[in-house]
């Protein structure tokens, strides 16, 4: 065992402003620090280093109290996260549809019970609330660390009475949990970034650091160190973005750093920024910091109507500290100093459960509908009826399925539409079978979720595509119609035009973008009801997302064969963007922000038919 003392070292809090201010900013500003949600990593190899030498000193000296560790970790996590769930729950109540603020409900008692990483695992999917709608997904981590330290303890605790070595248990526990990260990142990635299982070895880093790592006055290596450290961390932040795969062995990367700095306090990096006093001091806030940010850039995205400025954004960065530095001074300090210290954690405890009852109460109640009138309350309810999108058979989520099912092309009829896209390409697949009612075609269906059809883009979507391509190759399809929530990049779209163009005699058609909602429509009910006390007409112009991409893709598409046709000029004309094909709750245009249901897709469909199958042989031949 090393002999780690108790003294306090500034530098640990630097680091600790360093992972906090990356995720912030990554939340904040996401395009210009794609890789800042690497933060996380560094928080979890610094908790495993701290709280496991606290661990190790006690067991090592036979004092080690399972109930008193306990109740330090309740004074310690508690406070701000008490404060933060009921403000969380309150603007929910104020500003929340009532099926979102259900969801709410799940993820306030699943944070309640530091199982907050399961209850995003088992939402992952293709129509749970959106994750930037989510005002606790941020609380994920905090599921994951507090996990790991209801076994980590006795595991220590069961090591040393059999005369283990603590530090190799650290090690070889870490090296085999980080193994499996490996392996399962591939197949499993949903399950692998939230598995405390899969996660754990960046904590074991830190713990086997605190446990064999033995400090010396020798400073030789110290700078060497702590330089490295520090630029595996910045590749990483530069580097990485939310389209590889993580954590895989992307992982090891930043906690390698964090386990290089912490190792070097004497290095002067160390002493001169890191335990600088403006850095130690975001480090002692950075729990409710990383705490308060997350809500905040939530609810205000959601009060505002356009997008949140990056003034605004900074706005909020600026109050999360501030309501971060008041939680640390009037909240945390008082209940972790003083007396009662066992009153205080049992106090806690209950209120937690109060917190976590009140996450149950709004669940059961449907997140309490009725404070809306049932015109509104109806729509608002409105769910997205994906029965007819072929899921799991030819609309795959890719980090649970990859091969597509044999009845994805009907053979027996001619021409052959091949539909290729996202999810929102799933959507058009109603509209699609009520045109065949009067039409003579098949459908060859491959979509995937959040996979855009392009030859470029994040691995699992690559290939992906790549596999559809050959399919196509094969299936010689006589059109393929590419439909997406079409980014800002069509470099890759391009490039499966000229692939198509070049491997099929296919005519290729690429359907535009259908009209975005950026709150979702149901929110957009809600808005306008708060607004004017009415329900929102069947055609609106406010939330919409602007109409850009049309132009663009045209330009760039149609030189290289494709034809382009425009979704915004069917569900939309001077008064505003379709919100509703007729006056009841099951007419909703939409069930989110980009999602068409059934009417809307017949519509959309029956409007741009006859220029998909224009001019293809046998149009209506059986």
């Amino acid at each position: 065992m090393g002999n780690q003392d108790s003294a306090y070292r500034p530098h640990v809090d630097g680091l600790r402003a360093i992972a906090v201010s990356l995720v912030v900013l990554y939340h904040a500003f996401p395009e210009q620090l794609p890789g800042g949600f690497i933060g996380v990593d560094i928080f979890f190899v610094i908790s495993g280093y701290l709280i496991t030498g606290i661990i190790a000193r006690d067991v090592g000296g036979g004092r080690f109290d399972l109930l008193e560790f306990y109740a330090r970790r309740a004074r310690r996590i508690f406070p701000a996260l008490l404060l933060v769930l009921c403000a969380t729950m309150a603007a929910g109540y104020r500003w929340m549809l009532p099926d979102a603020y259900r969801q709410l409900g799940i993820d306030t008692f699943a944070s309640a019970a530091f199982s907050a990483n399961i209850a995003l695992m088992l939402q992952s999917g293709y129509f749970d609330v959106e994750s930037a709608k989510k005002p606790l997904l941020h609380l994920w981590s905090l599921g994951i660390e507090e996990q790991f330290y209801v076994l980590w303890p006795l595991i220590l605790t069961i090591s040393a009475r059999l005369g283990a070595s603590l530090f190799r248990v650290s090690l070889v526990l870490g090296l085999a949990l980080f193994l499996l990260n490996l392996s399962l990142v591939g197949s499993y990635p949903v399950l692998t970034f939230y598995l405390p299982f899969t996660r754990a070895f960046e904590l074991l880093a830190g713990a086997a650091l605190a446990i064999g790592w033995r400090e010396t006055s020798d400073g030789r290596w110290h700078d060497p160190r702590a330089l490295a450290g520090a630029l595996l961390i910045a590749f990483a932040a530069g580097t990485f973005d939310s389209t590889v795969a993580f954590p895989g062995w992307r992982a090891a990367l930043p906690a390698a750093g964090s386990v290089l700095l912490l190792s070097a306090p004497g290095a002067w990096g160390n002493r001169f920024i890191l335990a600088s006093r403006p850095m130690v001091r975001i480090g002692l806030i950075s729990y409710p910091y990383y705490l308060w940010h997350w809500p905040l850039l939530v609810f205000f995205a959601m009060v505002k109507s356009s997008r949140l400025t990056d003034i605004e954004r900074g706005l909020t960065i600026c109050l999360s500290m501030l309501l971060a530095w008041a939680t640390y001074r009037l909240v945390e300090i008082p209940i972790r100093r003083g007396n009662s210290p066992a009153l205080k954690a049992r106090t806690l405890a209950a209120c937690m459960a109060v917190v976590a009852a009140a996450g149950v109460v709004v669940i059961r109640w449907n997140g309490f509908d009725a404070r809306l009138p049932p015109e509104v309350r109806a729509i608002a309810f409105v769910a997205t009826d994906a029965t007819g999108w072929r899921i799991n058979e030819c609309l795959l989520d890719l980090g649970r399925k990859t091969e597509y099912a044999e009845a994805c092309v009907e053979r027996k009829n001619h021409p052959i539409i091949l539909l290729w896209g996202d999810s929102t390409a799933g959507a058009l697949l109603p509209g699609l079978r009520s045109a065949q009612e009067t039409r003579g075609f098949g459908i060859a269906q491959f979509t995937a979720n959040s996979c855009i059809p392009a030859l470029d883009g994040p691995s699992p979507c690559r290939d992906n595509n790549a596999r559809v391509l050959e399919i196509a190759a094969k299936l010689a399809p006589d059109i393929v119609l590419l439909h997406a929530y079409w980014g800002i990049n069509f470099d890759g779209v391009a490039d499966l035009v000229v692939a198509l163009k070049q491997r099929t005699h296919a005519r290729v058609v690429v359907l535009g973008r259908v009209p975005v909602w950026r709150r979702g429509l149901p929110s957009e009910v809600l808005w306008y009801y708060l607004r004017r006390q009415e329900l929102i007409p069947e055609r609106s112009s406010g939330g919409l997302l602007s109409n850009w991409q049309d132009a663009v893709m045209r330009q760039k598409l149609e030189p290289l064969g494709a034809e382009f046709i425009s979704a915004w000029d069917v569900l939309c004309d001077t008064r505003g963007c379709l919100t509703r094909t007729g006056p009841a709750a099951s007419d909703l245009a939409y069930s989110d922000n980009v999602h068409i249901r059934e009417t809307a897709s017949i519509l959309l469909v029956a409007a741009v038919i006859d220029k998909v199958l224009g001019g293809t042989p046998r149009l209506y031949e059986r």
